[in-house]
């Protein structure tokens, strides 16, 4: 081949090449005209709610949603019940308690009253006694006095001694049961208790209830029902026998 032929050649090869660029690129635009008018059509489709790719997974998620929904119903019913339950249950806590702390109240001011008037009763014998004695000794002295006294002349015929009126005894109140604190221990009835000890407290015309004893004062003990609440006695109480306890060993 000489060098015509071979330029001839190249220009042939160009030629061809420019051709078949020219045919990838028209085939290139052709393919995306085509993927454009297809993701077209699919935005159409799902704008309009009708492409599979769409409705396949919107059903899923419905269905997920129905089973949560379900189950949230559930579980905020269960939540309601168990509120209900509690409130009921505290309702019922504080009302008891409210019993408890007003008969422990009605029994304490029973007992002061009680202390009161019995101190009074003792005042009162005390001002009775002084009254007559100084009564008398007035009396005395005007006899003295008057030597031609009937009174006087009496009491030298009989030469009797001065009798004074007797004292009238004082009503004590009785403790029906023994009860006393000493170094934070309770002694009743023979038998000790101490803090942290489960007891039955009885009281007449009520159920016996249990109890832990938590604080032992001077005159109080204090202890915590089942329920959390805490109430106390005073030691005067059990003396009295308006409360009894006991060991509870269940």
């Amino acid at each position: 081949m000489d060098d015509e032929d071979c330029e001839r050649r190249r220009m042939e090869c160009l030629d061809e090449m420019s051709n078949l660029e020219k045919q990838f690129t028209d085939l290139k635009d052709q393919l995306y005209k085509e993927r454009l008018s297809q993701v077209d059509a699919k935005l159409q489709e799902v704008i309009a709610g009708k492409a599979q790719e769409y409705l396949e997974p919107l059903a899923a998620l419905q269905e997920n949603m129905q089973i949560r929904t379900k189950v949230a119903g559930i579980y905020r019913e269960l939540c309601l019940e168990s509120v209900k339950n509690k409130y009921e249950c505290e309702i019922q806590a504080s009302r008891q308690h409210c019993e408890s702390e007003k008969l422990l109240l009605y029994d304490t001011v029973q007992s002061e009253l009680e202390e009161k008037i019995r101190r009074l009763e003792e005042d009162r014998h005390s001002i009775d006694i002084t009254s007559e004695l100084w009564n008398d000794e007035l009396q005395s002295r005007k006899k003295r006095k008057d030597p031609f006294s009937p009174d006087k002349k009496k009491a030298m015929a009989t030469l009797g001694p001065h009798r004074v009126k007797p004292e009238p005894p004082v009503k004590l109140e009785k403790h029906l049961h023994s009860a006393r604190s000493e170094e934070g221990r309770l002694y009743y009835d023979g038998e000790w208790y101490g803090r942290g000890q489960t007891i039955c407290i009885d009281k007449k015309d009520e159920c016996p209830t249990s109890a832990i004893i938590t604080t032992i004062n001077h005159d109080e003990v204090w202890f915590k029902r089942p329920d959390g609440s805490k109430s106390k006695l005073y030691i005067s109480q059990l003396q009295k026998g308006k409360y009894s306890i006991k060991h509870n060993h269940n």
